[in-house]
């Protein structure tokens, strides 16, 4: 089986200083160990002896159960399970419920300079926690040129040409009172099996212009037009009109997908031409997006609309 590599990865000191964690072990150089997995580890059966070397290793939290079972072992069972769980590969150990750190795993952190951190905070809010702020620092990422808005609630992923006017439309957007993320370049991470998007630091609350430059949203129409991030729940690609090519008429936006970091995002491809107002269009597309996810479908009424015309028609025809 080829081994996965891992391209990003968490220090220890990034997550003792982002949960305030009390350290128990270790010195400052060993805060350098890194995680590269989203998850942690309960050692139960660690402790009971049994250890299944796993590359690469995740971030162990003992509970209460754990510290009731160490209780059981001698200080020669401890020593010897405990060495399986300290060793390099594992980034760090984390003690919930204030509970003592064991005198015999202090010894063996000691030795080997292991990180071990204390909270009071209780075990399964913290694996929820762990796994959530690991998941999101260790997200696979992309990059797109486009624009990124909250639109009655959806996040809305505009792409288009460049010089189609995707920053004109988030413009008009904004001043109807719809929310900017990005501008320009769009930041996707997948998270929980979902696409969120968020600006750069150097671009965010920032939109560009052309023939006026850049504009500082926030100070032209107030910080609640700005959001720092949000879920992709639909695209919209804009393309310039030709009237040679064929465009949906009935509004069958399941069957148009984008695929972003492996996830399919419902897609609507809505053609830019001279006189048309983009802002209402895109809302009303949003609309029906959001109507269609409560369940009412208006291509699927109108058909049956439409087959009950048909019916009746060809009844009275018959007749």
């Amino acid at each position: 089986m080829e081994e996965k590599t891992y391209d990003k990865k968490v220090l220890i000191s990034e997550i003792k200083d982002f949960f305030q964690f009390e350290q128990l072990t270790g010195n400052e150089e060993s805060l350098k160990r890194w995680v590269v997995v989203p998850d942690i580890n309960r050692p139960g059966f660690e402790l009971m002896g049994y250890v299944k070397p796993t590359s690469p290793r995740r971030v162990i939290i003992m509970g209460h159960k754990e510290m009731q079972f160490i209780e059981t072992l001698s200080e020669e069972q401890q020593r010897e399970r405990y060495e399986p769980i300290t060793d390099p590969l594992t980034p760090m150990m984390l003690i919930t419920h204030n509970n003592p750190i064991p005198p015999v795993l202090k010894q063996v952190a000691d030795e080997r300079n292991f990180p071990i951190f204390r909270t009071p905070f209780d075990t399964y809010r913290m694996v929820v926690d762990l796994i959530t702020y690991l998941d999101e620092k260790l997200a696979e990422e992309t990059t797109v040129s486009g624009v990124l808005m909250s639109v009655y609630g959806k996040g809305v992923l505009l792409l288009a040409d460049s010089g189609m006017g995707k920053s004109e439309t988030a413009l008009e957007l904004i001043r109807d009172g719809q929310v900017l993320i990005a501008d320009d370049r769009v930041d996707l991470q997948k998270i929980h099996n979902r696409i969120v998007g968020h600006a750069p630091d150097l671009l965010r609350g920032m939109l560009e212009l052309r023939g006026i430059g850049i504009v500082d949203v926030a100070r032209m129409y107030g910080a609640n037009c700005l959001m720092d991030k949000h879920s992709v729940d639909l695209v919209i690609n804009l393309v310039k009109y030709d009237p040679n090519d064929e465009y949906e008429r009935l509004g069958e936006v399941s069957s148009r997908f984008t695929r972003i970091l492996d996830i399919l995002i419902p897609t609507i491809v809505l053609p830019v031409s001279t006189g048309r107002s983009m802002r209402i269009l895109i809302e009303s597309a949003v609309t029906n997006f959001i109507l269609k996810e409560e369940g009412y479908n208006a291509t699927t009424n109108f058909k049956n609309k439409l087959y009950s015309y048909l019916e009746n028609k060809d009844q009275e025809d018959n007749k």
